[in-house]
């Protein structure tokens, strides 16, 4: 594999299912493996596998020049180690984020996944495929309200995503915040990626004018949002 940096790309809503004609994010993610024509594997366990879904994924990869390929939970599933350490990119879907770790846990691929990030392979997803990597994550898994989730990890702190896009996730950020309930972190719109390299933030992209991520810490019972720079993809 040409790229050995340890990279995650968490993207906030948005992305090729929204939109097939702004592929510009999905562009960015391939760029990062250094590969022709990268293998892109999607997998979507956390809506339940549907086939509109995995159309549209095919759809867009395939118009990128990728080879791409799904991984299935709900169906026949392949020998996980060998499938997904042969990718150049992991890309996850969206929704329910607390039955997507839940399952994953169950089938033990939390180590596989962690393997394949140390040794190259981007991994990537929107909404529950971003905040999946963090130790925590806003989750609309349940019913009721946004709750804290722990997640799998791989980055610290927090994630929120669809920060513009849904108008309860902002100050439900700011009231777990600001109680202690989940820690310092990212809060991400739609559009928007953060590019981690290793566990440090590399670079904020976005691929619709006026998208942008922010950093999130609570001081003394206040809530910080402090805007990042954002590079807009053509």
């Amino acid at each position: 594999m040409a790229n050995k940096l340890r990279q995650i790309i968490a993207i906030g809503g948005g992305g090729f299912y929204r939109d097939s004609e702004n592929l510009a994010l999905e562009k960015y993610v391939i760029q990062q493996t250094g590969v022709e024509s990268p293998r892109v594997c999607f997998v979507p366990t956390a809506s339940g596998e549907p086939d509109h879904y995995l159309s549209s994924f095919y759809a867009a990869f395939l118009k990128l020049g990728c080879r791409p390929s799904v991984l299935t939970f709900f169906k026949r599933t392949p020998e996980l180690r060998t499938f997904l350490l042969n990718q150049d990119v992991i890309y996850v879907g969206g929704g329910n984020t607390k039955t997507l770790l839940a399952v994953w846990r169950d089938w033990g691929v939390t180590e596989i996944l962690r393997e394949a990030w140390e040794a190259g392979v981007v991994l990537t997803g929107v909404s529950a495929g971003a905040i999946c990597w963090f130790e925590q994550g806003m989750t609309d898994s349940f019913s009721d309200e946004l709750r804290p989730l722990h997640c799998l990890g791989f980055l610290p702190g927090s994630c929120c995503p669809h920060y513009d896009g849904e108008p309860q996730r902002r100050p439900s950020y700011h009231r777990l915040l600001a109680s202690g309930e989940i820690a310092a972190g990212l809060a991400i719109e739609d559009w928007t990626g953060v590019h981690f390299r290793g566990t440090e933030l590399h670079r904020v992209i976005a691929s619709k004018p006026g998208a942008r991520a922010y950093s999130m810490r609570a001081v003394y019972g206040s809530v910080q949002e402090v805007p990042l720079p954002v590079e807009y993809l053509g």
